[in-house]
């Protein structure tokens, strides 16, 4: 496309939003015609910077398309290694175990644990057992 003609539609756009962002500030306020506004000065910036440019060549061309999607899996990928940071687990070969590894107490000493700080849970641990239920 010519510089001209992506100039003409930014305009065009930045003209609607500008509108648009007047009819807000008349129906709901300072804070959503300020919002709108702000939206209005999007498509000017963009063709100002050149990312119309690229995006109107990008409409046509298979190998941008294929680095969009290069960088959305990449972006998909950091955002999943992320979560499975926070929550403290690795996946290695479809199982999943915890990062930082922890001596494990056997169950017993759990209990005599418990039975010792409380002993109302020791009889309700007692009952439990008891039915059948561990």
């Amino acid at each position: 496309m010519s510089d001209f003609l992506l100039f003409t539609i930014s305009l065009a756009v930045t003209a609607l939003c500008l509108l648009g962002g007047w009819a807000a500030y008349r129906r709901r306020g300072l804070a959503s015609g300020m919002r709108g506004v702000a939206w209005s000065t999007v498509p000017m910036a963009a063709y100002l910077t050149g990312l119309t440019r690229f995006l109107s060549e990008l409409v046509l061309s298979p190998v941008k398309w294929a680095g969009v999607v290069l960088f959305g899996l990449g972006a998909v990928f950091y955002v999943t290694s992320g979560v499975l940071l926070r929550r403290g687990t690795e996946v290695d070969a479809g199982t999943e175990k915890t990062s930082t590894p922890r001596a494990r107490a056997p169950k017993a000493a759990i209990d005599e644990r418990a039975s010792a700080a409380d002993p109302d849970l020791a009889e309700i641990e007692r009952i439990l057992k008891n039915r059948g239920i561990s």
